[in-house]
Parts: structure tokens; C-alpha cells; sequence
């Protein structure tokens, strides 16, 4: 893969352009609007406003840094290993997002270089053509790099045209984003084919891009294998699962739940329970996915009957969880210790269509992963994690309702400690020989024909 000259980028398509950076503008109220609603649960949401338009960067501006943008809390833990190693070589890093959990994320894994001016963390502004002029004008980065599904059209066309080389790595596209972008016609497709190469995590996913014209493709793997566990809160999982080991207790983590999921997750807990079939009731650990949902979920869980604590009721690890049925997730960058304490995990976004969330990091901690049938977002790795045994689909008959189902197959397992352990190694074995993409991606990097220097 070489990079394009900027004329031979996907042109940009002018009458959409026009009637997409009018639709912008008249819109750009009801986006501040969104962030004051959603300041209802945090204030933060209201910090860095200027950022959103391209101004008010209140620290001084290196320029000539290698441009990051990791849109949310995924992307940017999947960019950890890459930052790292561009850190190592003693490069500068603009780090972007575009939400609030993003950029806390990045502040938590960064802070020191953050603090220290290596890392310069910033929102990425609204896709305006003045808002992205002055951002590009401020920082001048010599290479950008966007994380997986990112693909604003006016930076993307602006990039191509002052021939600052983009890529999009890590990149990802799934049967449905590829029909949605067909949607457009020759405006979606120039769009991909802008940018200076894509770097797949799968095949799947460089055919979906060939589909729409893209030809500077590698296929690189996934990130997300690169991404070591924290080792704080894996220990402190280990000491949790042992007391709850000593009590013949095991726990099933649900993890990364979405708007809709935690009914059927709360319904196949009760019947669980009430099915008599342990000796000693399993513990249920659920984790929705946003933070602002937490509420809701408690009182979800207290309209079920279910008796819980949230985590965040406990100073350190969840210390005698007797008499519990489940323990309410609301910490943030705790999944580490989630799925380092659990015997097996629930991965959401799969049992609705989301499209699942990231089972990767639970393999990493040797947790066995039972998945629903939407796993569009990760289909290779659900796929390798199925084959390997890593992971399971929830299976039932057609007339059985997805709680029925997820019952029966909770019920299954933990009933099976053979298979868990066996699970068990397998997740392990799975995150390690799916490892190196981080190695891929600069490699294929440095081999461009543009200079860093």
C-alpha cells in the first residue's frame, strides 16, 4: 500500500458537500442543546465547549505532532499500544475525541504525558468547514490517524486536499455500514477512497472496502489483542474471586450492557435462582456500558426483587457479598477486575442489535464468553473466539424468549466446571495468538512513501 498524491484522493463530491455543510450549520444548535441535556448528569459536558468549533486550546500548540483520534472509551484504549510506541520514539501525540468518556479515558491513561506536553488531548471539532480550517491551521499535524469507524467528510476531504496523509486504522466495516454508505452513492464511496489508506483489522472488512473503491488496503489485525490489562485491578479480581471461590460462590460478569438488555439479563438471573439448581447461588455483576444509565439500571434491578449493592458502596474490592444477588458495576475503568473475578461473562451489545461490545479484553483475562446472535461489530473475533472455544453463542429454540435462553445456557455452564476451565484456557490461548497488530500497523506505516521527519 503507497500513498496517493492528494489529486488522486476520492474528489470531493461539491453539491453534496454544500447541502451536507448547510444541513451542519443548521443543526449546530441542537448539538449544544444535546450536551446541555446530557450536562443534567454530568456538568463536564459543558467544559471545553470552544474545542467543539476549533478554538480555545488553552495550552501551547506543538506542531508537526501525529494526530490520534480515538472518538470514544473503545477506540481509545485500542489505541494504547500505538500511542505508546509512537511515544517511545520520541514523537508527539494530538489525541482527539469526540466524547466525554473518550476524553476521560485518554486522561486516565495519560495523564502523565498528558501533564508533561507529550500528548496534547483536545475534542476534535464539529465537521464544519471553518471549524475543522482553524483546527488543521492551529496544530498542522504531519500524519493523522483515525480509529475504526471515523470518517468526517470535511476533515477527511480537507486532509486529501492540503495532502496530509489520513488514515484509518484499526478500521472496521460492517455489512450494514457498508450498505448505509452505498446509500450515498458516489459521495459515500469518495469518502472512504479519500483517505490515504485503510488499515482492516480482518478480510471481511477489506472486502466491504474494496466494495466501495477503496484500493490502498492492509489488513493488519486488531488492536484491542495489544491492549495489556491493567495489573491493579486484575489482582484485585483475583483476591475477589478467591473469597468468593472460599464461600463456593461463582460469579457471572454481564458486561458493557445496553439500553434494553438488562430486562432479559434480570429475568434469566431470577429464574436462575429460582431454579434451585446450586448448592450455593452464583453472584451476578452487571456493567452497563454508560455511566448515565447507572441509576436506571439500580432501578431495574430493584424492580425485579433482586437484592444488590452497587461496587461503588465498597472503598476497595467487593468485600461479603452474601445475601446479594448482584453487584451493580458503576465504576469506570474497572472492567479489568470484572472480568479478572468472574467465572463467566455475559457480553453486551450481542443480545439485542447492537451489534456487541468487546469480548476481547475478557479473553485476555481468561474469562470464558457466552454471546448473543448480534455480533456484527466484532464478527471476526466472535468467530475465531467461537472456533477456538474461547466463546459461546446462546443457542434456543425459535419460541423460546431470549431470557428463557440465556437462562439455560448460564445454566449449562456453571453447572460445568470442566467446560469453564476448558473455556477458560482457551480465552488465554486466543488473546495471545491474535497479538501483533500493533507491530503491523507501524510497519505498514513506515513503509509509506512520506517522511516523518
Amino acid at each position: 500500500m503507497s500513498v496517493s498524491s492528494a489529486s488522486e484522493y476520492g474528489a470531493r463530491p461539491r453539491v453534496w458537500f454544500a447541502a451536507y455543510q448547510l444541513l451542519w450549520h443548521l443543526l449546530l444548535p441542537l448539538a449544544f442543546i444535546r450536551l446541555a441535556w446530557r450536562a443534567r448528569h454530568s456538568f463536564a459536558y459543558m467544559h471545553h465547549i470552544p474545542e467543539r468549533l476549533g478554538f480555545g486550546y488553552d495550552k501551547p500548540i506543538k506542531q508537526g505532532s501525529i494526530w490520534i483520534h480515538a472518538v470514544s472509551v473503545g477506540e481509545t484504549r485500542a489505541a494504547q499500544p500505538l500511542i505508546e510506541t509512537y511515544l517511545a520514539r520520541g514523537e508527539t501525540i494530538l489525541l482527539t475525541h469526540m466524547t466525554l468518556n473518550g476524553r476521560r479515558t485518554g486522561k486516565q491513561l495519560f495523564a502523565k504525558e498528558i501533564a508533561s506536553g507529550q500528548i496534547c488531548q483536545v475534542y476534535l471539532p464539529y465537521d464544519l468547514c471553518w471549524s475543522v480550517e482553524h483546527f488543521l491551521k492551529t496544530f498542522k499535524p504531519k500524519l493523522g490517524l483515525f480509529m475504526e469507524t471515523e470518517a468526517w467528510p470535511t476533515v477527511v476531504f480537507r486532509c486529501a486536499e492540503i495532502g496530509l496523509p489520513l488514515f484509518l486504522v484499526n478500521a472496521r466495516l460492517s455489512e450494514r455500514s457498508a450498505r448505509r454508505v452505498n446509500r450515498f452513492g458516489k459521495a459515500g464511496r469518495a469518502l472512504f477512497q479519500a483517505f490515504a489508506g485503510i488499515l482492516a483489522q480482518t478480510d471481511f472488512d477489506a472486502q466491504r472496502y474494496r466494495s466501495l473503491g477503496v484500493k490502498n488496503i492492509s489488513i493488519v489485525g486488531n488492536l484491542k489483542f495489544d491492549v495489556p490489562l491493567d495489573p491493579l485491578p486484575v489482582e484485585q479480581g483475583k483476591l475477589w474471586k478467591k473469597e468468593l471461590h472460599e464461600s463456593h460462590r461463582l460469579m457471572v460478569c454481564a458486561a458493557s450492557t445496553r439500553d434494553g438488555e438488562e430486562t432479559i439479563i434480570l429475568k434469566a438471573w431470577k429464574d436462575l435462582l429460582l431454579s434451585n439448581a446450586f448448592e450455593t447461588a452464583p453472584l451476578l455483576c452487571l456493567v452497563p456500558r454508560h455511566p448515565e444509565r447507572f441509576a436506571e439500571v439500580a432501578d431495574a434491578i430493584r424492580s425485579a426483587g433482586l437484592k444488590f449493592r452497587r461496587r461503588t458502596e465498597w472503598t476497595g474490592i467487593p468485600r461479603d457479598c452474601s445475601g446479594l444477588d448482584v453487584v451493580l458495576g458503576d465504576s469506570m475503568g474497572e472492567m479489568p477486575m470484572y472480568y479478572s473475578a468472574a467465572d463467566l461473562v455475559v457480553m453486551g451489545g450481542s443480545l439485542l442489535a447492537f451489534g456487541g461490545q468487546n469480548l476481547i479484553e475478557a479473553c485476555a483475562a481468561g474469562c470464558p464468553v457466552l454471546l448473543g446472535e448480534h455480533t456484527y461489530n466484532f464478527q471476526q473475533a466472535a468467530l475465531d473466539a467461537i472456533q477456538t472455544g474461547a466463546a459461546k453463542r446462546i443457542e434456543g429454540d425459535l419460541l423460546l424468549t431470549e431470557s428463557i435462553a440465556l437462562m439455560q445456557a448460564l445454566k449449562a455452564l456453571l453447572l460445568n466446571d470442566a467446560e469453564l476451565a476448558s473455556m477458560s484456557q482457551a480465552a488465554k490461548t486466543y488473546s495471545i495468538d491474535h497479538q501483533g497488530a500493533t507491530r503491523r500497523i507501524l510497519a505498514t506505516l513506515d513503509q509509506q512513501n512520506f517522511s516523518l521527519n
